[in-house]
């Protein structure tokens, strides 16, 4: 089962709320312990020079992250966040999206995202997180 079938209060998420109008409607899924999408980049995503915005990189990967966490039927929240870009991401191109988690402490869950694109399996972008999970 995918977030968006899951999911009735993050309807206008940005990343994964089907009902928002701009947003990116991405479908998370869980195979093999791993949070898994994919995503290609529109001409309204570029940030210059046909390359793809790193805000938009970014976003996505802390959603891959946070859809692991959701699917586990855990509520949490970003509380920090580092991202490490290895190349640009032309537009156009198709990434395949990975979340998965690094360990468990506490309220604290540490995450790793990875953005690798299809075509040549090289890493774009690559980030690792803490959630805070509710309480």
């Amino acid at each position: 089962m995918n977030v968006n079938e899951m999911r009735s209060d993050g309807n206008n998420c940005f990343v994964c709320g089907p009902g928002n109008s701009i947003g990116l409607k991405l479908e998370f899924r869980i195979e093999n312990d791993v949070s898994k999408s994919e995503f290609t980049p529109g001409s309204m995503h570029c940030g210059f020079d046909d390359v793809t915005h790193g805000g938009i990189i970014f976003s996505v990967l802390d959603d891959v992250m946070a859809n692991w966490i959701y699917l586990q039927g855990i509520r949490a929240y970003t509380a920090k966040c580092d991202i490490r870009y290895k190349d640009s991401l032309p537009i156009g191109t198709k990434v395949l999206l990975e979340g998965h988690c690094i360990k468990k402490r506490g309220r604290l869950i540490l995450m790793e995202g990875k953005m690798i694109r299809e075509d040549t399996q090289e890493l774009v972008a690559q980030t690792e997180a803490s959630f805070m999970v509710e309480t």
